[in-house]
């Protein structure tokens, strides 16, 4: 499941391109600044929604920087940003508080990048699907040679 090294380097570009998005925005949303608060009152949900966010954004860019965890860090970033995305299509707008649409382009950019690593890391993502299935299925839902697996596991 290794990476070829040019793919590797263009993940790890992609990496640390959306973690450092997503760290800079915790200042933000920590300190509680006046944007940050507008954006999450927006929605009515302030404060909960912003320190809640943050927290996951803190906890994707760990798991972005770490090699065994990239995936995970990907789809928790996928998933905070779709939020954000979302929130910017259907209440705040493009443009918030005159800022000319930089908060929804580097959402954009977060969310295409988070993307590509999970199609540049998909045998990954397929082998953590399996495993996961595997973990959760009952055994009478598994097809044949599932079942003489799990059975031959300890």
């Amino acid at each position: 499941m290794s990476l070829s090294k040019r793919v590797g380097i263009v993940s790890w570009v992609l990496q640390i391109v959306v973690a450092l998005i997503l760290f800079q925005t915790l200042f933000f949303k920590f300190s509680g600044a006046e944007e940050s608060k507008y954006i999450f009152r927006t929605p009515g949900m302030e404060p909960a929604g912003r320190i809640g966010s943050g927290i996951a954004e803190l906890i994707a860019v760990v798991l972005l920087l770490t090699p065994r965890t990239v995936v995970l860090g990907a789809a928790m970033a996928l998933g905070v940003i779709s939020g954000a995305i979302a929130s910017h299509l259907t209440k705040l707008g493009i443009v918030v508080q005159n800022d000319g649409g930089l908060l929804f382009a580097l959402a954009i950019v977060v969310f295409v990048g988070s993307l590509s690593i999970l199609v540049l890391r998909r045998t990954r993502v397929l082998h953590l699907v399996r495993s996961a299935v595997r973990r959760l299925a009952p055994a009478d839902a598994l097809p044949a040679t599932e079942k003489t697996a799990r059975q031959n596991t300890p």
